[in-house]
C-alpha cells in the first residue's frame, strides 16, 4: 500500500477472533490510527466486559471513540456516524492511515455505506413504556407496525427495537436506507475467519480470564455509580447476565453457562452478517492471520 493511499482499512470478524490485536499491528506498520466501532467500548468504565484495549495497548497506536460516553446516557449509531466521520477526516488530514475495527456490524455498515438516519428526538415517556416490555413483545409490535424493518433488525437488541418504534411513532415507519453506497474502492475490508471450534475455545478462555480480572466487580461498580440494572441488562451479553446474577435472578453457575452460550451465538450471528454483506456487494477479504492481512494490503 502506498503511503499516501486514500484507502481505509476495515477489520471485521467474530468476537474473540483477534480484531484489536490485528488493528494495532497494522497501525504500527502503516502509521495508522484506529477508530473503534464497538457499541459498548464507547462507554467509560465498561472495560473488561466490552473487551476494551488496555491503556498500555492504546499507547501502542492512537485510538479513537473509546471512553467518550457516560453509560447512563444514550450513544447510538447517529452519534457514532458523526464522531467516526470526524475522526476519519482528521486522520486523513494528518496523513495517517485510518483503521476501523470493531464488532458492531451495524455501525460499520452505516459508515461504509454512508447511510443517514432520521433526526427523531428521544421520547423519554415512550422509552419508559416500551422498556417494560419483553423482547418478544417489542418484536411483535415492530412486526405489526413496520414489517420491513422487523425483517432486518436485531431482535435480541432491545435498544434498537425501542429506537425503531420511537421513529415509527413520529414518521409512521423507519425510512429505508435506499441503495447502499458501498464505495469498495475506498476500503480494504478484512474479515478474520478462524475455525468455529477455535472461536468457541477462544470465547471460553477469554470469559474465564475476564472473570479473574474482575468482570463481576466491574458490573457491580457500574450499578453503584448509578447505572441501573435495567440499563446494564440492555447492553447484553456480559453486562446483562451478570446484572441478573447480582440481582439474584440467576445462580452463578447458571449465569456462566448462559453467558457462554449467548456469546457463542453472538459470534455466529456476526459471521452470518458478514456473509450477508458479502452477498450484498462488499468486497471482503477473508484472512486467517496478520500475514495474510499484510499480503492483501500490499496489493491494495
Amino acid at each position: 500500500m502506498e503511503k499516501n493511499s486514500p484507502k481505509t482499512i476495515v477489520i471485521l470478524g467474530p468476537t474473540a477472533s483477534g480484531k484489536s490485536d490485528l488493528a494495532i499491528s497494522l497501525a504500527q506498520k502503516y502509521d495508522g490510527e484506529i477508530i473503534s466501532a464497538d457499541s459498548r467500548q464507547v462507554y467509560r468504565g465498561m472495560d473488561i466486559g466490552s473487551g476494551k484495549v488496555t491503556k498500555a495497548e492504546q499507547a501502542l497506536a492512537p485510538h479513537h471513540l473509546l471512553d467518550i460516553a457516560d453509560p447512563k446516557e444514550d450513544y447510538n449509531v447517529t452519534h457514532f456516524l458523526r464522531d467516526a466521520k470526524k475522526a476519519h477526516q482528521e486522520i486523513l488530514e494528518r496523513g495517517k492511515l485510518p483503521i476501523i475495527a470493531g464488532g458492531t456490524g451495524f455501525w460499520v455498515q452505516t459508515f461504509i455505506e454512508n447511510q443517514s438516519f432520521p433526526g427523531v428526538k428521544p421520547n423519554p415517556e415512550l422509552r419508559e413504556r416500551l422498556g417494560k416490555k419483553s423482547l418478544e413483545e417489542l418484536s411483535a409490535e415492530l412486526s405489526a407496525k413496520d414489517p420491513v424493518r422487523a425483517k432486518t433488525i436485531d431482535k435480541k437488541n432491545p435498544l434498537r427495537l425501542i429506537r425503531a418504534l420511537e421513529i415509527i411513532e413520529v414518521l409512521g415507519k423507519v425510512p429505508e436506507a435506499g441503495t447502499p453506497k458501498i464505495r469498495n474502492e475506498r476500503y480494504v475490508i478484512l474479515a478474520l475467519d478462524p475455525e468455529r471450534r477455535t472461536v468457541l475455545e477462544n470465547i471460553r478462555l477469554r470469559l474465564k480470564k475476564r472473570f479473574r480480572e474482575g468482570l463481576v466487580q466491574e458490573v457491580e461498580r457500574l450499578n453503584k455509580e448509578g447505572v441501573s440494572w435495567k440499563r446494564l441488562e440492555s447492553f447484553g451479553l456480559e453486562y446483562k447476565y451478570i446484572a441478573l446474577f447480582l440481582q439474584k435472578k440467576l445462580k452463578r453457575a447458571e449465569m456462566e453457562t448462559l453467558l457462554l452460550q449467548e456469546i457463542s451465538r453472538y459470534a455466529k450471528r456476526q459471521m452470518t452478517w458478514l456473509r450477508r454483506m458479502e452477498a450484498a456487494g462488499w468486497d471482503i477479504h477473508w484472512i486467517k492471520n496478520t500475514e495474510s492481512a499484510l499480503e492483501i494490503i500490499e496489493k491494495a
